[in-house]
């Protein structure tokens, strides 16, 4: 095995630049939710160009491309897709320019999440090249959506496409950390009716705003009270939106909702997040109303498809056999020990291991804090560890 691992580092390395350009290539094509098609197009070129036993595009737009025919299944997961760049005067160079200079690949999505999909490319090209022959099956999905609604390509992956693997590794950003879970979250509005009248003769009517109101303060108590996990941190909750209406400026109004960012820690659930908020307005009867919310659009294949705004907590025991392949690999690496941690924010692992309880890691290049900010950019140096990871623990962990 100390070949292998030698020949491993030696190829990361050599592939340095091959890695970097691709991911230039990728980031110089703007890939926003919903938006895909041509950055996916992409994805699946360099695949075949590295040598992929088979790469092809599912109904819903993900890129998924294989080496090998295993029995044992590992899928190496990075979302196509990028949030938009906001304020351009709040970068200092061109967010789709893809520049390599200084170590660094510059631009929106270096870090949130195409340079782990650049690197698990090259991950393959090196397998490839090794004549990997072990009883696996290696999977690099380019998935798609993940910024508009977490999770959705996978449950489309496992649910519609009948891929189910046993082990996934998720490329979001870690600083090349191993990563074992995150928090859930929820969408959840609360809904209000009221009655309208008159502005001028207010009593004669019911006015939503003032229960939507009161009902604001107690979610605010509801924040205080909430569980905490010693890994995980505590769950949360908070108002992102408010609306109403009426007929008029001069009227009562008759509507209102609130929107939640519902944050789960261990331990709570879609059940007991939405019975919380129960409580709170039982007082208003039928006049106020609770519910989950629906994601559903149309994917740039011209797929309708959807799921609920639930996206499970997850966390995966450090005594696991994926974590510890995952220490394992990076020890013999990098000669050091790893960072073992979570995530601050969601990610895909809230369906394949909220939903389907697929063990899953996650290691990536780059440092979240950059996740979704301007001046985006991804050291090389991680890309070039994190295709050695990659390519390693397909070795280790059957």
């Amino acid at each position: 095995m100390e070949q292998i691992i030698n020949k491993i580092n030696e190829l990361s390395l050599k592939y340095q630049d091959y890695t970097a350009n691709n991911l230039a290539k990728l980031v110089k094509i703007p890939s926003e939710s919903l938006q895909e098609k041509n950055v996916c197009l992409e994805a699946k070129r360099q695949m075949e160009e590295a040598g992929f036993d088979e790469v092809y595009i599912d109904g819903l737009g993900n890129v998924i491309g294989r080496i090998g025919n295993g029995k044992t299944v590992l899928a190496i997961d990075g979302h196509i897709d990028t949030v938009g760049v906001g304020n351009r005067a709040n970068w200092n160079f061109d967010p789709f320019s893809g520049e390599v200079k200084d170590g660094y690949v510059h631009g929106r999505g270096t870090v949130d999440q195409e340079g782990g999909i650049a690197a698990s490319i090259t991950a393959g090209r090196i397998l490839k090249e090794l004549g990997f022959n072990k009883d696996l099956t290696f999977y690099v999905v380019a998935s798609v959506i993940e910024e508009d609604c977490d999770g959705l390509c996978w449950k489309y992956i496992v649910e519609e496409g009948k891929l189910k693997p046993d082990y996934v590794i998720s490329t979001e950003p870690t600083n090349l950390g191993i990563y074992r879970g995150h928090r859930g979250r929820m969408e959840i509005r609360v809904s209000f009716k009221g009655i309208s009248c008159h502005g001028s003769a207010p009593e004669r009517g019911k006015n939503a705003v003032y229960m939507a109101s009161k009902v604001a303060l107690e979610i605010e108590k509801l924040n205080e009270r909430l569980k905490s996990d010693e890994f995980l941190g505590k769950g949360t909750v908070t108002i992102s939106e408010f609306k109403s209406g009426s007929p008029s400026l001069c009227a009562v109004a008759d509507y209102a909702h609130l929107h939640l960012d519902r944050r789960l820690t261990w331990g709570e659930t879609k059940e007991s997040a939405v019975a919380e908020i129960a409580e709170i307005i039982k007082p208003y009867g039928s006049d106020a109303k609770v519910e989950v919310l629906q994601y559903e659009e149309v994917a740039y294949t011209g797929l309708k498809y959807g799921m609920e705004k639930y996206y499970p907590t997850w966390k995966i025991p450090v005594d696991s056999k994926i974590v510890q392949t995952g220490v394992k690999a990076y020890k013999e690496l990098f000669k050091e020990n790893p960072n073992v941690d979570k995530w601050t924010f969601s990610t895909n692992g809230v369906t394949i291991n909220g939903y389907y309880g697929i063990p899953i890691i996650g290691f990536g290049p780059g440092n979240e804090v950059l996740a979704h900010a301007p001046n985006e950019k991804v050291p090389v140096s991680d890309l070039v560890k994190a295709s050695a990871f990659y390519a390693l623990f397909a070795y280790e962990i059957i």
